[in-house]
C-alpha cells in the first residue's frame, strides 16, 4: 500500500495583497517541503485572496496574479503544490496550478461556478469546460485528480470523472464561507463523495475575515471510505500533515457501480514515481469540534479582528450602555484585538439608570478595558432648545429619542476621527430586521458585530463567555434585566416589539428561510403579529442599506446575502 504524505495550508490570505499572500505561500510550502511531503494542497484563488470580485476586472491585477503564481512555482523543489489563481485567456477562470521543481506543470479549470446566496463567480469567469481536457497527475506513484470547491457538491461533477478515469486520490481546493453549524454539513457531503469514487479525498479551506464573510478553515481528510482521518481547528491559521494510506481501489470500483471504472482512462502528467523517503509516520490529528457557541463567537471574533487589522486600525470603540448588545460586542473586541485596543463610552442621558452605567463600569473593569463617560445632556438640551421654535405645540415623541441616538453617534464619531478608532456599532440581527435603531444614531459606526445573530443568540453568547471564562465576565444582571433603549422613562424593548422568544422564529422564517408572511401563519404564527412584524422588515430595508457591514454567520444575512427590493409592493 502507498502513503502519500499530504499538506493541507490552510492559510488567511488578504484579498489583493499579492506580495503578502506569496510570503504566506513561500511559508507554508517550505514547512511542508521540510517535512517530506509530496504534496501541499491550498486555498481556492490563494494567490489573490478569495473573493477577489472586481479586482480581476482590472487586466494589471490579473497580469500581477499570473507573474506572482510563477515567483512561487520558481520556489518550488520536489514537494508538488496544488495553488489556486486567476487564469486568464480570451476569459477569466478559476483555476488550479500544480508546480513542482520550479515550474507551473499543469493547470485545472473550474467547472462548476456558483451563483447563489454570497457567490457571484459567474459575474467573473468562465467555467472550465471540455476543451479544457481533465488530467491527473502521478505523485508519488498516486494518480492524483484536482477540483475546486463548488466542482466537488454535484455528485456528477468532475471528481466522479476523474475517479472512473482512474484517480486514486482527490485534492479539493476551497474558499467555503462560514455560517453556523456548516462543517458539519461539509464533512458529510464530502464522505458521500469519497463513498461513491472510493478514493480518500484531501479537503483544504481558507480561514479568515474578508469584508462580511468570514471563514472557518476546518480543513480535513477522509479515507475512501467516507471516514474522517484528520480535521484542522476551526478559524486558526494551520498546515497540517497528515500520511494518506492510497490501497487499490479496483476491488470496489468492481463491486460497486458507482465506482467502476472508464473504457477510457484520463491522461496523466508524470510528476514523480514513488514517495519522498521518510523516517517516522505522522500522527493525524483531529481536532475536536466546537460547541456551538463557542463556533459562533470564535467567528465573530475572526471576523472582526481581521476585518480591523487588513484595514490597517488597530483601536476600536465602542457606545457602552450597560445592555446585552454592547456587552457581547465589547467582549468580542476585547478578544480580537486586546483588551488595550477597546475604548468603552458610557454616554448617560437624563433617561438613563443608575444600574446600567455601573453594568458598563463593571464590564469594562472584568474586560481591562479603557472605559470614559461623556454625558449627553448638554447636547441634548442644546437641541431641545434650537427646535423648540420648530417643534413648538407638539408632544415629544420619537424624535426626542432619535435625538439622544444621535447624539450619541456624534460623539463616538468624534472619537474616531480624533484618535483614529473605528467605531463597532452594536445591533443585533432582530433589531435590524425590524427597523428599531435609529438611522445616523445607534448605526453609525464602520463594523457592525453581531448584525447577523438574533437577540435570542445574543444572551446565549453572553452565557457561554461567563461559562468559558468560568467567572462572571459579564455582570448577571446585563443577562436577567429586560432589554431597553432607555430614551424615555421606563421604556422596554417590548413596548415596541413583541418579546424576542416570538419575533425571532418569526424573523427566521422570514428573512433566513424566505417564507411569506402567510405561510409563517400557516404554521401557526398569529396573523396581525405576522402582518405587522413582516411590514416593519419590508419597510427597514432602506434603513440597512446605510448600515455597515458585519460579519456574516447565519445561511442568509443582510447585506450581500439577502437582496431585496427597496421599492416593491408584494404583501404575500
Amino acid at each position: 500500500m502507498t502513503v502519500l504524505r499530504v499538506a493541507l495550508a490552510q492559510l488567511n490570505p488578504t484579498v489583493g495583497d499579492l506580495d503578502g499572500n506569496l510570503k504566506k505561500l513561500m511559508e507554508a510550502y517550505d514547512q511542508a517541503d521540510e517535512a517530506g511531503c509530496d504534496l501541499v494542497a491550498y486555498p481556492e484563488l490563494s494567490i489573490t485572496g478569495y473573493p477577489p470580485e472586481d479586482l480581476v476586472l482590472k487586466p494589471g491585477f490579473v497580469a500581477d496574479n499570473r507573474a506572482t503564481l510563477e515567483s512561487f512555482a520558481a520556489h518550488t523543489k520536489e514537494c508538488t503544490a496544488i495553488v489556486g489563481f486567476v487564469d486568464s485567456d480570451r476569459d477569466l477562470y478559476n483555476a488550479i496550478a500544480v508546480c513542482v521543481r520550479g515550474e507551473i506543470v499543469g493547470t485545472y479549470r473550474k467547472r462548476m461556478l456558483p451563483n447563489y446566496s454570497v457567490f457571484d463567480e459567474q459575474r467573473y469567469f468562465t467555467p472550465g469546460t471540455e476543451n479544457d481536457p481533465l488530467e491527473l497527475y502521478e505523485i508519488g506513484g498516486v494518480k492524483v485528480g484536482v477540483t475546486v470547491c463548488e466542482d466537488i457538491w454535484s455528485p456528477f461533477g468532475p471528481l466522479a470523472t476523474q475517479a472512473a478515469g482512474g484517480a486514486e486520490l482527490s485534492v479539493n481546493i476551497n474558499g467555503s464561507p462560514y455560517h453556523w453549524e456548516k462543517d458539519t454539513g461539509r464533512e458529510r457531503m464530502v464522505a458521500t463523495r469519497a463513498q461513491d469514487a472510493h478514493t480518500p479525498i484531501v479537503y483544504v479551506n481558507q480561514v479568515g475575515g474578508q469584508d462580511e464573510l468570514v471563514f472557518d478553515g476546518g480543513s480535513f481528510v477522509v479515507d475512501g471510505e467516507g471516514q474522517l482521518i484528520a480535521r484542522a481547528p476551526q478559524f486558526v491559521e494551520d498546515v497540517m500533515i497528515v500520511d494518506v494510506s492510497i490501497p487499490p481501489v479496483y476491488r470496489s470500483r468492481l463491486l460497486d457501480p458507482r465506482g467502476k471504472a472508464t473504457d477510457t482512462p484520463l491522461p496523466v502528467v508524470h510528476v514523480s514515481a514513488e514517495p519522498r523517503t521518510r523516517d517516522l509516520v505522522v500522527e493525524s490529528p483531529i481536532a475536536d469540534e466546537l460547541d456551538p457557541h463557542r463556533e459562533l463567537y470564535d467567528a465573530l471574533v475572526l471576523g472582526t479582528r481581521d476585518y480591523l487589522r487588513k484595514n490597517g486600525f488597530t483601536d476600536v470603540v465602542i457606545g457602552l450602555s450597560g445592555g446585552i448588545d454592547s456587552t457581547i460586542v465589547a467582549c468580542v473586541a476585547a478578544d480580537a484585538l486586546g483588551p488595550e485596543h477597546v475604548h468603552g463610552v458610557s454616554m448617560p442621558s437624563r433617561y438613563s439608570s443608575d444600574h446600567s452605567k455601573s453594568d458598563a463600569e463593571l464590564l469594562a473593569e472584568n474586560l481591562g478595558i479603557d472605559y470614559r463617560t461623556i454625558s449627553i445632556e448638554p447636547a441634548f438640551q442644546a437641541y431641545l432648545d434650537m427646535l423648540a421654535p420648530s417643534f413648538e405645540g407638539r408632544e415629544p415623541g420619537l424624535t426626542y429619542e432619535n435625538i439622544q441616538s444621535r447624539c450619541r453617534g456624534q460623539i463616538l464619531m468624534a472619537l474616531s476621527n480624533e484618535m483614529g478608532w473605528m467605531v463597532l456599532t452594536t445591533g443585533n440581527k432582530s433589531e435590524l430586521a425590524v427597523g428599531y435603531f435609529t438611522i445616523y444614531g445607534d448605526s453609525v459606526g464602520g463594523y457592525a458585530v453581531i448584525k447577523d445573530v438574533l437577540k435570542l443568540d445574543v444572551y446565549e453568547l453572553c452565557r457561554y463567555v461567563n461559562r468559558a471564562a468560568g467567572r462572571d465576565v459579564i455582570p448577571p444582571d446585563v443577562i436577567t434585566k429586560p432589554p431597553s433603549a432607555e430614551l424615555r422613562p421606563d421604556q422596554r424593548d417590548d413596548q415596541s416589539l413583541p418579546p424576542y422568544e416570538v419575533l425571532d422564529p418569526i424573523l427566521e422564517l422570514y428573512v433566513e428561510h424566505d417564507r411569506t408572511a402567510q405561510e409563517i401563519i400557516e404554521l401557526g404564527h398569529d396573523e396581525a403579529l405576522v402582518r405587522r412584524i413582516t411590514r416593519l422588515v419590508d419597510i427597514a430595508e432602506y434603513k440597512r442599506r446605510q448600515s455597515p457591514p458585519g460579519v456574516r454567520v447565519s445561511p442568509k444575512a443582510f447585506g450581500k446575502d439577502r437582496r431585496m427590493p427597496i421599492t416593491h409592493g408584494y404583501r404575500g
